[in-house]
């Protein structure tokens, strides 16, 4: 089978590689001259564990290329994936669909007959069937299905979650469509992965209530944490002793600086938009949404209050800068809300982040970059851990503390545990658990 992904952002380029791996041929669309130029020479836009190895791998043995021209991309697919971006639209909350009706009217006049137009992309409930009436408004006589068939890949994990899904969700239009999807993820089905067949728009709602559930469990663990603050409980083992609840989980449920990334915080949004627009309360999402959006606001104060006298003309220290670890994705992270705010107070901020340095310049002007997290300690005042990179989870405490100014650490990942600290000496806050200062001379 012959497939055609359209968009090499963070989707495209994962799923075009995993399918190629799968063997099938697969040909990588992008109007971006300059970003498939260094594709094809193994140079990838994005960081991501695994992914350089399995792209070079697969260009190598013909089965994964790259183009800009659309024609030479669906001339002879069979299936077209379209992973185009849908980001917030500026204004109003709604996804901006417009990358996607343009590739699809570029598309359409170019494909052979019955060939499968597949919605990778995160688009709101009702798409697909604009899409069908985009389609036969425009092009009465394109013989075309469409299909929705969305993603549910974490960042740094992204392919050990496509090659082993909890789930494959499809929504078809017909048996053909759902002839080609069960061909296209036919190696899955050896490891006995489910899959969820069903009607475009309940694909399509899928994505969006998995996305909010996580969110929810996300905002709901981080208010436990402000509880347990002023009850001296942890919220560690809070998390840990509902998280054994099969109905609860554990996962999502680690307190912090409130979620980012490219998924939850424009997925939220548009849900509630496409609530607002059918007239649907959607109370409890449109709460989680303004908790996560003080969440972050919340947390700068907590920075600029470990200062002391504010944050004035005090050096802070920020490990990590990205959303999470294991990716160079600054989407919607703590960080562009935290750090000008210490900024907007005068403070002087030095940061160190293993992969987010080359986004992070452009969208935090102002900090210094540091090579490691040591050079982030040296007369620091405070020192916040924002990030949970692994290179940050096995400091040599003493030294780092030793190498501060005020021995004042932040963590807001609960990366460190209170007897770990205490023993660095160091003046601990961390998030849901009590704090301590370190015992004067």
């Amino acid at each position: 089978m012959n497939i055609a992904v359209v968009g090499t952002g963070y989707v495209g380029l994962v799923s075009g590689a995993c399918f190629a791996e799968f063997g099938f041929h697969v040909t990588c669309l992008d109007k971006n001259t300059e970003k498939i130029a260094d594709l094809n020479k193994g140079i990838i836009p994005i960081y991501e564990p695994g992914l350089d190895t399995m792209v070079t791998e697969n260009m190598r043995c013909g089965r994964l290329s790259f183009v800009t021209d659309v024609k030479t991309a669906v001339r002879s697919a069979q299936v077209v994936l379209i992973a185009v971006g849908t980001p917030t639209r500026r204004g109003d909350g709604h996804a901006d669909l417009s990358y996607l009706f343009q590739a699809i009217e570029e598309i359409v006049p170019l494909v052979g007959p019955k060939t499968l137009l597949v919605t990778k992309s995160t688009v709101p409930v009702g798409t697909g069937q604009n899409i069908r009436r985009f389609i036969d408004a425009r092009f009465p006589n394109a013989d075309v299905e469409i299909a929705s068939n969305p993603e549910f890949l974490r960042e740094g994990a992204a392919i050990t979650d496509f090659m082993h899904p909890d789930r494959v969700v499809v929504g078809v239009e017909s048996t053909h469509g759902e002839t080609l999807l069960r061909q296209l993820y036919r190696p899955l089905f050896l490891n006995e992965t489910p899959i969820v067949v069903t009607t475009l728009e309940s694909s399509e709602m899928i994505k969006y209530a998995a996305n909010a559930f996580l969110a929810t469990k996300i905002s709901f663990i981080n208010q436990i944490a402000n509880l347990c603050e002023h009850t001296d409980a942890d919220v560690q083992v809070v998390s840990h002793g509902i998280g054994l609840d099969k109905r609860i989980g554990r996962y999502f449920l680690h307190a912090g600086p409130g979620y980012g990334g490219s998924c939850f915080p424009k997925d939220t949004l548009a849900l509630l938009q496409t609530a607002k627009d059918r007239g649907v309360e959607m109370s409890i999402v449109e709460t989680v949404a303004r908790a996560n959006t003080e969440r972050k606001t919340m947390m700068a104060q907590r920075v600029i209050d470990a200062c002391g006298e504010g944050a004035k003309g005090k050096k802070i220290g920020v490990l990590g800068v990205t959303f999470k670890p294991n990716t160079d994705d600054m989407r919607d992270s703590p960080s562009l809300v935290i750090i000008p705010a210490l900024l907007n107070q005068g403070a002087e901020v030095a940061v160190s982040d293993p992969k987010g340095r080359k986004e992070g310049q452009a969208l935090l002007p102002g900090v210094t970059w540091c090579s490691n997290p040591y050079d982030v300690a040296v007369d620091a005042d405070v020192v916040v851990i924002l990030t949970e990179w692994n290179e940050f989870r096995a400091l040599d405490m003493k030294r780092f503390v030793g190498l501060m100014r005020s021995p004042t650490i932040v963590d807001l990942r609960n990366v460190y545990s209170l007897a770990e600290m205490e023993a660095a000496g160091a003046h601990y806050i961390s998030i849901g658990r009590k704090a301590f200062r370190k015992t004067p001379a």
